[in-house]
């Protein structure tokens, strides 16, 4: 396991819902032909097509860079481990729902994977809910090889980095984000930062939850089973090792973004995603614009924690 004693805290500017709603709704018309942001009660996520582990997205909204990039490349550090229900202590909100973007423990599940984090972590009287997705590459036809995590393992661990959304999973008011027919060149979570940052230059504010590619295509990459042997010095070496792919909608997506780091060398945004029909791994942009439909349901955090900060850092690996 993962030292974890050194956790950072910092609190994030998060703004009324409403006047969120309207900055959204400006930044992804650049974006976007149609957009339609709203602020209404969160659908019950225990539902079709979410089937998550609570019914909603509310309650203490914060977010975690745990680990990092640099733990994986150039070459792995494969003793950084960790357990989601100690993270969610170190997030002072046991019990928490967790969902988001993260590599699957290695020494577990014997291989590197991708891990669709999806976790109702343990509280008093009552044991962990883990409805996680893992995606490999398949060694029988070099294909997408998605799996429900708690089908084959018992544990709440995760490997070498997580971007984390964490909440207490209750109903509640939620941003509601409709987008359709990109016209531009950012996908949908770099358009909400991209919103975010432009109206709040000097601010930090992040963003959690979940969207739904309703129709089109995406491109999502999933790392080899096999560590590489060789350094990954470069983004080039990097895109090389990594397996991409074209997926099909609907795709349920997990989302962790930041506007502005506050010094905590974040990630500033990570995508995973799975589906109901076997495709899912980390998420880059539709590949259908004309006629690709976004479905999201978002929360600002009040607070980032940066657990196990890499002491040795660089830029190489993030997109």
């Amino acid at each position: 396991m993962a030292d974890i004693s050194e956790t950072e805290k910092v609190q994030l500017h998060a703004p009324a819902l409403e006047e969120l709603r309207g900055v959204l709704q400006a930044g992804l018309e650049t974006n976007f032909a149609e957009v339609q942001v709203s602020v209404l009660e969160c659908p019950d996520l225990t539902k079709e097509p979410f089937l998550f582990p609570v019914k909603g997205l509310c309650g203490n909204p914060r977010i975690t860079d745990v680990g990092g990039v640099p733990y994986l490349i150039p070459l792995p550090q494969k003793h950084k481990e960790y357990n989601m229900n100690i993270i969610s202590k170190e997030l002072e909100l046991p019990g928490a729902f967790i969902l988001g973007a993260a590599a699957t423990p290695s020494r577990i599940i014997g291989m590197n994977a991708e891990l669709m984090p999806l976790v109702l972590t343990e509280a008093e009287g009552r044991p962990a809910v883990n409805g996680s997705y893992f995606s490999s590459i398949n060694p029988a036809d070099g294909q997408c090889l998605q799996e429900k995590y708690s089908d084959k393992f018992s544990d709440c661990n995760f490997g070498l980095l997580g971007n984390l959304y964490a909440c207490e999973g209750k109903p509640g008011k939620v941003i509601e984000v409709r987008a359709k027919k990109r016209t531009g060149s950012n996908s949908l979570v770099t358009a909400l930062r991209k919103a975010l940052e432009a109206q709040y230059p000097d601010k930090s504010l992040a963003l959690g939850g979940t969207f739904v590619i309703q129709k089109g295509k995406a491109k999502i990459h999933i790392m080899p089973r096999e560590f590489s042997a060789c350094p990954l010095n470069t983004n080039d070496d990097v895109n090389n090792w990594l397996k991409h792919f074209e997926v099909s909608a609907p795709l349920i997506c997990q989302s962790v973004l930041v506007s502005r780091d506050p010094g905590l060398d974040l990630r500033v945004e990570h995508t995973h995603g799975f589906s109901h029909h076997g495709e899912g791994g980390h998420y880059y942009i539709d590949t259908t614009p004309d006629i690709v439909e976004y479905l999201g349901y978002f929360l600002p955090a009040d607070f980032v924690y940066r657990i196990d900060r890499p002491k040795d850092t660089h830029a190489v690996g993030r997109d």
